[in-house]
């Protein structure tokens, strides 16, 4: 990298971000993980692979639209990017348009037709679209002699069929039939799209407005009728999928477990807390924070109500609640009090010595603090975590991270320190990617201390690995920085 490199822009290669992105992914922490490919998306905005990953990312969140915006901006220079296909159609299957995901993933098939995805993308969309409109195999088609189907066939021959009616018309009398009922209902439903809903048909009696058309030569009636047929389906297919009779059912009933389990532990308390667990972590898995904190938040307060004699391990169980609230918070951009759960966490295993425990909750402390910029306390953190980390991988990730904090920080003798400790592990595992971070980490530290030839020879080195990854956007960025590195010697 360059040593004149703007403070407000990107420190490091985009494989580097890359490289955490898919680390981040993995691990189920998608909003960081959004985070470090968008970074890399600045350094390399039309990279189609980070596009897919962070479309990936979205998904897991539910953010169907962002998810479908990257899918397609992947698809710009090859419509036939297998990766982009596939991860259109699940972009349109999360968003409720199986039709068009079972399109693309027909697309996907034709080119790739020995990739399972595919064929299992075909399968769900086919099921879900079965699920919502009906199966074909499900009408039964009886001939009991009448002929007033040959009567209808007529009728079309002869100009317009009886009791078709125009849509406009249609949909006015659909506006009168309405009962109070099915508008409450349909009120439940939609939530905040009901109030567009409302809008949409107070344009349509607007006859002047009605008329217009776009600037595509499409009228607005249609559009307006359109949106509005769409949202009936969306109410439709949702009665369908869970009635609201069932919603609140389901609802009160929940709420009576878990005022009787606070009061009351379970018979298998253990089960409980794991299952619990489960829970909260799948929650968080698929983007949504906020369930998850809720439900880790109430079996908080129910473990707290316990004694020891219920819950022997009591103090892990409640530093595992901490963890899982504060890293929620994290997703929710809650930074304060999410390094509050944490520093909880860390307390309890602390007292229990509990390594482990106290391993997860110093890198969470560390995260937070490197997140909101306050590097040195994460620098202490992650430093007293190098004991405690297990495997490879994991201690050259420490390395090079608590190496960036030290880089951010300008004391640039520490960074190359932990820079080469986290090539040497990386070495032993045989890490390609993370050989070509460390290297990268090492190159830039060499430089600002002034010594030239070991840091074009580490720039030289990571531009090999670079290479071996096929990381186009990383080769053109290290050669850039090795041109200016070059220049220096």
């Amino acid at each position: 990298m360059s040593d004149n490199e703007g403070d407000q822009g990107p420190k490091s290669t985009f494989s580097t971000y890359m490289a955490e992105g898919d680390q981040l992914y993995h691990k189920g922490e998608y909003v960081k993980a959004i985070e470090s490919y968008s970074t890399a998306l600045i350094l390399q905005p039309d990279d189609k692979n980070c596009l897919v990953a962070r479309s990936k990312c979205y998904v897991k969140m539910g953010d169907s639209d962002n998810a479908l915006r990257d899918a397609e901006a992947s698809l710009k220079e090859d419509k036939e990017f297998f990766k982009g296909l596939y991860q259109k159609a699940e972009a349109l299957y999360t968003m409720g348009d199986f039709e068009f995901a079972l399109v693309f993933y027909h697309r996907g098939h034709k080119l790739r037709p020995e990739l399972q995805e595919f064929r299992l993308g075909i399968q769900k969309a086919q099921e879900a679209i079965d699920n919502s409109v009906g199966s074909p195999s499900s009408v039964k088609l009886e001939n009991k002699g009448d002929l007033s189907f040959f009567h209808k066939a007529d009728e079309v021959k002869k100009g317009r069929p009886k009791g078709l009616i125009h849509p406009l018309r249609r949909e006015m009398r659909q506006q009168n039939k309405k009962t109070p009922k099915s508008e409450k209902t349909a009120k439940q439903l939609l939530g905040e799209l009901y109030s567009d809903k409302e809008y949409l048909e107070k344009l349509l009696k607007d006859e002047d407005l009605v008329k217009g058309k776009m600037r595509g030569g499409e009228r607005l009636q249609d559009l307006i009728l359109n949106c509005i047929t769409y949202l009936d389906t969306r109410t439709e297919f949702w009665r369908q999928q869970k009635p609201i009779y069932a919603r609140e059912r389901d609802r009160k009933l929940m709420q009576q477990k878990w005022n009787k389990t606070r009061q009351n532990p379970p018979s298998d308390p253990t089960r409980f807390v794991l299952k619990s667990l489960e829970e909260i972590d799948a929650a968080l898995t698929a983007g949504n924070a906020e369930s998850s904190l809720k439900k880790a938040r109430e079996v908080l307060k129910s473990v707290q109500c316990w004694s020891e004699e219920v819950v022997p391990n009591k103090k892990e169980v409640l530093g595992n609640l901490h963890s899982c609230i504060g890293n929620a918070l994290i997703d929710l951009g809650k930074m304060d009090r999410a390094l509050d759960n944490h520093q909880k966490d860390l307390d309890l295993a602390r007292q229990c010595k509990l390594p482990e425990a106290k391993s997860r909750a110093l890198d969470n402390v560390g995260r937070v603090y490197a997140r909101i910029g306050k590097f040195p306390q994460a620098i202490d953190a992650w430093e007293e975590k190098i004991p405690l980390a297990c495997g490879g991988l994991e201690r050259t990730w420490l390395f090079h991270e608590i190496g960036r904090c030290y880089l951010e920080l300008k004391r640039h003798t520490e960074a190359r320190d932990y820079g080469v400790r986290s090539l040497a592990v990386a070495d032993e595992i045989a890490d390609e990617k993370w050989q070509l971070n460390a290297c990268v980490l090492v190159a830039q530290s060499e430089m600002k201390l002034g010594n030239f030839k070991s840091g074009v020879a580490h720039f030289e080195r990571a531009l090999d690995r670079a290479k071996v990854l096929q990381d186009d956007p990383a080769r053109d960025a290290i050669q850039k920085a090795l041109r200016e590195a070059r220049q220096r010697l």
